[in-house]
Formats: structure tokens, sequence, C-alpha cells
């Protein structure tokens, strides 16, 4: 890990205030119970995180609509939103810009966005090519000038050149997503581990776009709390949870990195899932809050 190097990456990231990045929070458009968020729950969302940010990321607009749901309570509450757009299908593009469509055709709504990004792992999981996903890029850019239009994929895929015709061809707003948990590494090793694959993801889109004048943002990082599964040598547990916080999302917030984590609340909806491996990866445990909105663990640094 070359930390001097690290900082000269962090140097070019905004909203930095007093030498700490910004935090903010991915935010699931779904109750416990599965149901969808109306802006009522949203408000409640952010009374919860307000202490902690002020600043959320979706995935898709038009699931749960729910762009026109959480735009109205971000607006009140003072929250910024980067809202999402899924591109994987046809089908599901057009819907979330449509959806984005008609949810900004309101001025105060459009005030609460901060960004939007076009895929979230498009690129890992092979559901396009960078070709196609920079076409889409550049289609929600002509929709809503002035916008801040990027993407959201694994720190690898940019590390490794895949996501390189998205620097060539003028893409400036990126999110790395890294995760030592799915990575079986050990909690000892986490921190390491984190800020090396973020190291190298940020070095590279760099280099390839010839400045640092690009906005770069942890997209999202994390690890499950007590009733998750484990990963390899990676052990779910609160208590982990928490001194993966304080250890590896302080240390890049307190190096002028911004950073999403992952997640805001746990989601109890979602169904059991089985990866690659063949081993269980649970997803209804990554909250730093509670279902019932109660904190975990301080998210503080």
């Amino acid at each position: 890990m070359r930390t001097a190097a690290l900082l000269t990456a962090a140097a070019a990231l905004p909203l930095a205030v007093s030498a700490a990045g910004t935090l903010g929070f991915a935010l699931g458009d779904k109750n416990g119970d599965g149901s969808c968020k109306v802006t009522s729950d949203y408000a409640k969302d952010f009374t919860a995180l307000k202490g902690s940010t002020s600043l959320v990321r979706m995935y898709a607009a038009s699931e749960c609509s729910s762009a026109e749901q959480v735009l109205p309570a971000a607006s009140s509450a003072g929250f910024k939103v980067v809202l999402g757009v899924w591109p994987d299908t046809e089908a599901s593009y057009a819907a979330d810009k449509a959806a984005l469509q008609s949810a900004l055709s309101s001025t105060s709504n459009a005030a609460a966005v901060y960004g939007i990004t076009v895929g979230s792992e498009a690129l890992y999981r092979g559901s396009l090519t960078a070709e196609q996903l920079l076409s889409n890029i550049n289609d929600i850019k002509k929709t809503f000038p002035g916008m801040k239009v990027g993407t959201a994929d694994s720190w690898n895929k940019y590390q490794d050149g895949t996501a390189d015709p998205l620097i060539k061809g003028g893409v400036t707003f990126f999110m790395t997503n890294a995760f030592a948990y799915w990575q079986g590494q050990e909690l000892t090793n986490a921190t390491h581990t984190y800020l090396d694959d973020i190291f190298q993801a940020f070095t590279h889109i760099q280099n390839v776009a010839g400045t640092t004048d690009v906005e770069l943002w942890i997209g999202e990082t994390g690890w499950p709390g007590s009733g998750g599964t484990n990963y390899g040598a990676a052990i779910a547990g609160t208590q982990n949870a928490a001194t993966y916080f304080q250890s590896a999302v302080c240390a890049t917030l307190n190096w002028d990195f911004n950073v999403f984590f992952f997640e805001a609340f746990d989601e109890p909806w979602k169904p059991a899932s089985v990866g690659d491996s063949g081993n269980a990866e649970d997803e209804t445990h990554w909250g730093a809050y509670t279902v019932e909105r109660v904190a975990k663990y301080a998210t503080g640094c």
C-alpha cells in the first residue's frame, strides 16, 4: 500500500471538508417486509441517518417508483441522492430513463439529485460491453444536461482495463466497489486489501484519463453484521462490521476519499442466495442500522 500515491489520488476528490471525505450510504427501496417504500418511509430513513450523513445512493429509478418517492423526502430533509439507471436490459433502461424524466421535471426534486449512475457492476457481470455502457451514459447525459452522470463497477473492472473505453470516452464520474469480505479476507487483512484495491483502480483511471480531474468515489464497501453468512476467512458479525468501519472506512474518509457504505439498513426481505462458489451469499444483514432504523454501531470517525 503506497500512502503517498493514495493521498495524491485523494486530493482530486470533491466535497472534502476539513481534510475529511464525505460519507454516504447505499439505500434500499423496500421496507423490511418487501413492500415498496413511499415518501414517508424515506423521511423516516433520513431522520435516522441525519446524524451520520446527508447523502444516499440508489440503483434503479423505476423500481418501486423510487426516484418519484425518495426525492421529495430528500428535499425536505436536506439530503442529496445519487439516482440509478439499470441498463442491463433494454426494458430496464427505458423504464429508469422514463422514471427520471418524470421525477426530475420538478425543480425541487432535481435540486435534491447529486448525480446519476448508469449501471451498477454491469461490466463485472458482463451484462454490457464498455462501449454499450458508454452509449447509455452519453444518452443519459444528453437527456439531463448539466447533471453529473457516471457509473459504478467493481474495482477490478477498472484495474484490468475493461472500463478503459469509458475513461477514454469522456466519462469523469466513477464509483469503485471494493469488498475485502467477498475476497474472503480475514478481518486483520481486510483494510489492507480494500485500500490496495481502491489504489489500483483509482490510479489506473487517472493514468488512462491523463489527469486527476476525475471525480472518484468508493461506491460500495462494507461488512455483514450478526446473522450474515461467513465467506471463506471473512467472518460476519456486528463487532467485526464495526471494526471494519472504523479501520477501513474511516481510513479512506480521513484520507479525503468519499465513500458510500453498503448499506444503510438491513434488508430481511432479500431472498437467500448462493454464489458461483456454492457458498451462501446472504445480503440481509449488511446494514449499519437494523431494519427498525436503530444504529448497530458508531458510524463516526
